[in-house]
């Protein structure tokens, strides 16, 4: 932990009606906010936050996140992941969550942004206990470089994995190298330039409310291409093509909101921070 350019513990538990922390712990440029209660669920929303305003050459950070029993959570960010040049070492993102029986977790970080020769690993592990639920989502936007084309990041690799009571139930895997490959070809963006994945699980995952939740993307007119796919446990995985990060946004919110309505009658939320 010693050569981590940030680490952040942060732990929750369910108490008197609502979620509180109880441990939570950062050292060096990663941080994060005392709670905030959006609404009277007793739902706390905690913002990540790098005081150093972007990831640079080397950068390790760790991020270890556990819900304890019946404890729901919101989780973002401040603002956008910026990754700058790495020349010489890629910037490394660990972070490792645990889902308690009857926890509930809504991961709904800002986009990654890479910039001009950035190079990323992002290593996502979730462990959950049958009965909790989760939404977790990112988006990946190519940054601004100085002759004004996208894609000049030199690669990103995201891997996501997903276990159920110790048993593997997800693993994505994606990675994007513009110098090898044509970002907007065929089996890549296909003529778009933003991708947004979200994965969801939970036992109110149900097949109804999979048609549901198609019946409403279908019937949206979001200038996105949209890929839905159920998982064997009860769950599903969306992934998002757009031109707009706003636009990806939508469809994710959309999502979001019938899944607080639905599953736990709650309120939409808005994550707009700007």
């Amino acid at each position: 932990m010693e050569n981590l350019t940030g680490f952040l513990r942060l732990a929750v538990l369910h108490k008197q009606n609502r979620t509180i922390p109880y441990d939570s712990f950062y050292r060096g440029a990663f941080k994060i906010t005392q709670p905030v209660y959006l609404d009277n669920s007793g739902q706390p929303c905690f913002y990540l936050m790098n005081p150093g305003g972007g990831y640079v050459d080397g950068d390790q950070y760790r991020a270890e996140i556990c819900l304890d029993e019946d404890a729901h959570m919101l989780l973002t960010t401040q603002s956008s992941t910026k990754i700058y040049k790495t020349l010489k070492r890629p910037v490394v993102q660990e972070t490792v969550i645990t889902l308690k029986k009857g926890s509930f977790l809504e991961y709904i970080p800002d986009p990654i942004i890479a910039y001009q020769h950035a190079r990323y690993r992002q290593q996502t592990v979730v462990k959950m206990e049958r009965g909790a639920s989760l939404v977790y989502a990112e988006i990946i936007t190519p940054g601004w470089s100085p002759d004004g084309e996208w894609f000049r990041y030199d690669w990103l690799q995201l891997k996501t994995q997903v276990y159920l009571d110790e048993e593997l139930v997800l693993f994505d895997h994606l990675k994007l190298c513009p110098g090898e490959s044509a970002m907007k070809g065929l089996g890549m963006l296909e003529g778009y330039t933003h991708v947004g994945s979200m994965i969801v699980i939970g036992e109110r995952a149900t097949d109804s409310f999979f048609e549901r939740l198609s019946d409403v993307l279908e019937r949206s007119t979001f200038p996105v291409k949209i890929g839905l796919s159920m998982l064997t446990e009860p769950g599903f995985t969306l992934r998002v093509l757009s031109s707009s990060t706003q636009d990806i946004e939508k469809v994710f919110e959309a999502c979001q909101q019938m899944i607080r309505e639905q599953w736990f009658d709650r309120k939409p939320i808005s994550l707009r921070k700007y």
